[in-house]
């Protein structure tokens, strides 16, 4: 199958040498998405764990709507957060995106993120969930 590299108007260009999604088949690889501000893609991240993943998923909405997708297409997500114990915060803000049921997911604590950032957020999603 052949990949389809995914790089959707409005979003911040990327940090690296890879794209904000690749489709290949029925799914879609996001890559993982840090609290950059599309408008203001040089500006601060935002300190507080619940503006940063309201950022996060605001910027996967973007990947997901251009490929007509929406979070209940999502089937696995993986979180990294440089501080557990903001756990509970992000996941607030998380359970207001993902309808149930929910895709499976891992979250895992890094010791730090690209821009100074507290969670990154990568998802995959079925195109025929």
């Amino acid at each position: 199958m052949p990949k389809v590299p995914l790089s959707p108007a409005g979003l911040p260009p990327t940090l690296g040498p890879y794209t904000h999604g690749i489709r290949c088949g029925d799914l879609l690889f996001c890559s993982g998405q840090v609290p950059i501000d599309p408008a203001h893609p040089a500006g601060p991240v935002p300190t507080d764990i619940r503006a940063q993943t309201r950022r996060v998923l605001e910027n996967i909405k973007l990947i997901l709507t251009s490929e007509g997708l929406d979070f209940k297409h999502v089937v696995k997500s993986t979180v990294f957060m440089t501080n557990l114990a903001e756990f509970v915060g992000m996941n607030e803000v998380y359970s207001e995106y993902f309808p149930q049921p929910f895709p499976a997911r891992s979250t895992v604590q890094v010791s730090a993120l690209p821009r100074g950032a507290s969670v990154e957020i990568e998802v995959t999603a079925s195109y025929t969930a």
